[in-house]
């Protein structure tokens, strides 16, 4: 039975897109016959023992806390990691080592790879040089950001094989030089074993809200500012001049939640905007019922034109309308008109239209959804889609001679 240590920056019981993420895979991957761990680095913030379990899941911890300056601190993470993956591997005998982003994870199970002979997958999440600067933490261009870009570029130069979540992160590798035969493809997917029959309209939190009259446009998730939630809200105006009566929910938090509330408070249609704050993740699904459109109107950067977010197929997958901002990273998951809408991004005028017609056109939304479904079980199902990871696991562990892995993958 194949054994696979699974390095992260963060796991369960914490929760959180990646975590989600880790979560479906390594579940899939149990339901396929394999044994699977994890570990996670020093940025773990969370309590709790050396080894713990979480969701029938074991999650191996790495002791301390790095300090230091920029720099000197990420190299005293690498190393701890590293080392406390060489305890997990001595314990344990993995067959494969799978590291998962930021390239300190990956640097450290590489460390560990070349020390142990075991063979080593880094799988590519987001580039977090990029991630850094769409969530206000980092700028294009500075000493971090190259830093950080010439780390992940050493891991995917030593890595034996190379997974991104979708291709605008495996083009842009193969732009940077690096050969696409080493690059294969995990897409964004989802447990559909989780995902029923969405739940009834809760009648009493839509009273609670004031929602009483449909239809809602919904956001679900977290509040930074390259998810374009100021264009959601400066486009409500016209949408409300356009159909009347439609109402904006806005669940969650984050970096721009003051600003947009500000916003919300001086918008002519501010009675028409609602806010929740955060809800605790076994309450999410209650706000999903009262939403009749999911938007997603996220901003034009290399982040959202390069990275497919997951929200918009946990929406697919449970039969509900989606419409998303013209990114490269929605227009991988969406087809326009046939399992969702895309809106122009950047654009609030666009956006108030793109959702106006939506609305008028209603009596698609049945058909809609069954093909949103059919797309997401045909192409982002976990429990085929670990199979990817599957083949170029054997391919290595038989150590194939020309390390192309595009057959594989």
């Amino acid at each position: 039975m194949t054994r696979i240590l699974h390095v992260l920056d963060h796991s369960l019981p914490l929760h959180s897109g990646y975590t989600f993420r880790t979560r479906a895979i390594l579940k899939s991957q149990q339901a396929a016959g394999m044994e699977v761990r994890g570990i996670t680095g020093q940025r773990h913030a969370a309590d709790g023992p050396a080894s713990e379990q979480a969701d029938g899941l074991t999650f191996h911890r790495t002791p301390g806390e790095a300090d230091g300056p920029v720099g000197v601190r990420e190299w005293r993470e690498i190393s701890a990691l590293a080392k406390a993956i060489e305890r997990v591997c001595t314990e344990w005998r993995p067959d494969i080592l799978h590291a998962h982003s930021p390239a300190l994870c990956g640097h450290a199970a590489l460390k560990a790879s070349k020390a142990l002979n075991i063979p080593l997958v880094y799988e590519i999440r987001a580039f977090w040089e990029d991630a850094a600067v769409g969530n206000g933490t980092g700028s294009e261009g500075s000493l971090k950001y190259r830093m950080t870009r010439a780390l992940e570029n050493r891991v995917i130069a030593g890595a034996d094989a190379v997974f991104t979540i979708c291709e605008g992160l495996r083009n842009d590798l193969i732009e940077r030089g690096f050969n696409g035969g080493k690059i294969g493809v995990s897409p964004n997917g989802v447990d559909l074993a989780l995902f029923g029959d969405p739940p009834a309209r809760d009648d009493a939190l839509a009273e609670g809200l004031g929602l009483n009259e449909p239809p809602v446009i919904g956001f679900i998730g977290s509040f930074y500012d390259y998810e374009g939630l100021d264009d959601l809200i400066a486009a409500m105006p016209a949408l409300q001049n356009k159909q009347p009566g439609t109402q904006l929910l806005l669940v969650g938090g984050g970096p721009c939640d003051d600003a947009l509330r500000v916003q919300a408070a001086a918008s002519p249609a501010a009675r028409a905007i609602h806010f929740t704050g955060r809800v605790p993740h076994s309450e999410v699904e209650r706000y999903y019922s009262l939403i009749d459109v999911l938007a997603y109107p996220r901003k034009r950067s290399r982040l959202t034109d390069l990275v497919t977010p997951l929200k918009p197929l946990e929406a697919m997958a449970q039969r509900r309308i989606v419409a998303a901002s013209d990114v490269g990273g929605h227009r991988e998951l969406i087809a326009d008109g046939v399992s969702g809408v895309l809106m122009p991004a950047d654009n609030p005028q666009g956006i108030a239209t793109a959702l106006s017609d939506l609305i008028d056109n209603r009596g698609d939304w049945p058909t809609m959804k069954e093909r949103a479904r059919d797309h997401v079980e045909a192409n982002h199902d976990w429990a085929q889609n670990i199979y990817r990871y599957q083949s170029v696991y054997h391919h290595l562990l038989a150590r194939a001679p020309n390390g192309d892995l595009t057959a594989a993958a």
